[in-house]
């Protein structure tokens, strides 16, 4: 059965679900910092997916890339699976603009996080709702 990491739920709040990934946001609001995490148990490698939902998770990670990158004005993606503290297998789809906390370095550990407020979360939840298809359900909160 599925469940989400502890430090994954602690770091994030859930947005919803595409037919493959839980949809996160970090809660460190210096970036727009989306989680792609497959609902599957036990899985902590790509390969240890199943070749149909290797292409499932690229497909959901390349549209949510592209639709950020215009609804956030991108000057760059930046889409990894590193794993190395949190071994559930997750992707990050970060969007960065030359002039966020960190560029042109990682977002890992660059300054210290800052945390949503209410109507900043709002916004980039909304900005998100004008972007995602219909195969995008969102956590009603």
């Amino acid at each position: 059965m599925f469940a989400l990491d502890a430090r994954l739920q602690q770091d994030t709040v859930v947005l919803g679900d595409f037919p493959l990934c839980r949809l996160l946001l970090s809660r460190d609001a210096n970036y727009p910092w989306f989680i792609l995490v497959p609902r599957r148990a036990g899985i902590s490698e790509l390969f240890e997916l199943e070749a149909a939902e290797q292409q499932q998770l690229w497909h959901e990670t390349t549209r949510l890339a592209q639709a950020l990158q215009g609804a956030f004005a991108a000057d760059k993606m930046n889409v990894a699976t590193l794993g190395n503290v949190v071994s559930q297998l997750h992707m990050h789809v970060i969007v960065r603009h030359r002039t966020d906390a960190a560029w042109p370095a990682p977002v890992w550990g660059k300054v210290p996080a800052l945390e949503y407020d209410d109507a900043r979360l709002q916004q980039v939840v909304e900005r998100l709702r004008a972007v995602v298809g219909d195969d995008f359900t969102f956590q009603e909160s």
